[in-house]
């Protein structure tokens, strides 16, 4: 991933830093900095223009691979081979390799640690059932989860997407006195959930027909893909009205 906004501060402004999510030393953090520090791991950025920089914000090139690579790796052996134990090796052995790779370049290990520990649940889950299938089944109870937690993020009227994108646009928490922005945030929050919707719609279907070829591939279609389109879809829909996303300009 990308470096996070603040990360170029001296190590004693970050400790104290509310932007990024950091209280003064010796207080208890706020819900704006716990929120600011949500939004900053978060990994959404903006690019030069104002527009949100999509690739960015799904960890360039680097994390494009991180996220596809294993699962790649998985659908093309197993479809060639119907060799469980291979294919799963070659998915953990990927994901491991990024996290070496990003030990020795001494770049943020969080994604392809987190990376590791998913793929390895998935090959414990398929390992135990001896299904090809089942390799995927843990990214749906995932997806799921995203999906119950954006709802609620919307009854309780902080939806998701304010939190994502009031920091990166200078908004802050400001936009929750906003009626307008609390319902622009929220139709935004409503996309992002309905990317992983979509995804549970599509792929369930398939899991169920034990077709892992067809599975694997829609995995891979309606993974970083889809939810790039998502993102930015609600990051339009969001914009402060009349705003216009140039360089410099604050809110966007």
């Amino acid at each position: 991933m990308t470096e996070r906004p603040g990360s170029e501060l001296p190590e004693s402004r970050q400790a104290a830093d509310p932007a990024a999510g950091n209280p003064p030393a010796g207080e208890q953090p706020t819900f704006g900095d716990v929120a600011g520090a949500y939004a900053a791991k978060a990994g959404v950025e903006r690019g030069d223009d104002g527009q949100i920089d999509v690739l960015k914000s799904v960890g360039g090139v680097r994390g494009l691979a991180e996220a596809i690579v294993p699962g790649l790796l998985f659908t093309l052996i197993f479809t060639l081979t119907s060799g469980l134990y291979v294919s799963l090796g070659a998915a953990v052995a990927s994901a491991a390799v990024f996290s070496v790779a990003n030990l020795v370049q001494k770049r943020p290990l969080m994604q392809s640690l987190t990376g590791v520990l998913g793929v390895v649940i998935c090959a414990v889950v398929a390992l135990r059932s001896g299904s090809g299938t089942e390799f995927f089944l843990p990214g749906f109870f995932l997806n799921a989860g995203y999906i119950l937690a954006f709802i609620v993020s919307i009854i309780v009227r902080w939806p998701v997407a304010g939190l994502l994108f009031g920091f990166i646009r200078g908004e802050n928490l400001d936009w929750h006195a906003d009626r307008k922005r609390i319902r622009a945030y929220s139709v935004a929050t409503w996309i992002i959930a309905a990317v992983f919707a979509l995804r549970l719609g599509v792929q369930l279907p398939l899991y169920l027909a034990d077709n892992v070829a067809a599975l694997g591939t829609m995995r891979l279609a309606m993974g970083v893909p889809l939810y790039a389109l998502g993102l930015w879809l609600a990051w339009m829909v969001s914009r402060p009205q009349g705003a216009l996303d140039t360089p410099g300009q604050p809110r966007g």
